[in-house]
């Protein structure tokens, strides 16, 4: 005769063991989505860097795309541009062609925020079609101001002419002292759009009533920018500046379209050059050598970005 004593106990920790396995289907079914994500980045991403890095040690010419021989050469790859006398004026252009359209695309970008916080008619449609710029294909917008900038029949030169100051058409993409200025230009119009977005965004996010307890104390127009927008549009600031400054300093449709690099390398920045190494000079480990110099560049100002974006939040 069986007595309750007799029947199996079952185990209290069996619910917590369901529970646990439960939570690991979850965190299964979490991992699950991140995949196709990662797949993606590795493909797309991580596949072509390290190709392009293992490259850059290689003499990899036009054959070895059929016979795979690409003996290893070591550094000299990098000897090579580096004591190329094209290598310090691609680095100077670089930096004029980034510095410059960062400067004005903020500059005009944040004026034209400001200028959109007004409420007044029209204002929406305004805004819509200053972002045309960013939404045109760079490659068609290279193509416009190659248009707008031709020196016998470009609508700059005739304006220009028109309002007679200047006497004869500027060669604006053929003369070594003005093709850099087209450039920037042109790299200017694409990226006002950005500025202007994100820096209203940022111009939006910050109370009124800030700027009506200054205008209590007396603060001018001057006083409140400086005091008010400035500060608190600061972390918004930092984060234009530095996707701008990325984007920019890889720049090389426009380029290509415009004056590929020329007249005389005056707009060859680093990018133009390495895509002139590798599929016009077919020097492809110099070609990659070149790009992961300027994959280098761009880490270092991220990573400026980075620390200057953890030392403001640790004083926050």
């Amino acid at each position: 005769m069986t007595t309750l004593l007799d029947k199996p106990v079952h185990s209290a920790a069996h619910p917590e063991s369901r529970t646990a396995g439960a939570a690991r289907r979850a965190g299964l079914a979490r991992m699950s989505f991140y995949v196709p994500a990662v797949l993606y980045l590795v493909i797309f991403f991580g596949y072509p860097v390290v190709a392009n890095l293992v490259m850059s040690f290689q003499d990899y010419t036009v054959t070895s795309f059929y016979n795979g021989g690409a003996p290893f050469t070591g550094l000299a790859n990098y000897t090579a541009i580096f004591t190329d006398e094209l290598f310090s004026t691609s680095l100077w252009n670089t930096a004029v062609f980034t510095i410059a359209s960062l400067v004005l695309q903020f500059a005009i970008g944040l004026g034209l925020a400001l200028f959109f916080r007004r409420r007044f008619p029209l204002s929406s449609t305004l805004r819509a079609l200053l972002l045309l710029p960013w939404l045109l294909p760079l490659l068609v917008s290279g193509t416009v101001f190659r248009w707008l900038l031709d020196q016998d029949y470009g609508v700059v030169n005739q304006v220009l002419l028109g309002l007679h100051l200047i006497n004869d058409p500027v060669p604006w993409l053929v003369s070594p002292d003005h093709a850099m200025t087209a450039i920037v230009i042109a790299n200017v119009w694409i990226g006002i759009p950005f500025n202007m977005v994100i820096l209203y965004g940022g111009l939006q996010s910050i109370p009124p009533q800030l700027y009506e307890a200054a205008s209590l104390d007396g603060a001018g127009a001057w006083q409140k920018f400086r005091h008010v927008t400035w500060p608190l549009l600061r972390p918004t600031t930092s984060v234009v500046v530095m996707l701008g400054l990325i984007y920019t300093i890889k720049a090389f449709d426009v380029v290509m379209v415009l004056t590929q690099g020329g007249p005389a390398n005056s707009t060859q920045l680093l990018s133009t050059w390495s895509y002139a190494l590798s599929f016009t000079n077919l020097q492809f480990g110099q070609g990659a050598a070149v790009s992961n110099v300027l994959i280098v560049i761009a880490m270092l100002f991220a990573l400026v970005y980075l620390w200057a974006v953890r030392a403001e939040q640790s004083e926050r």
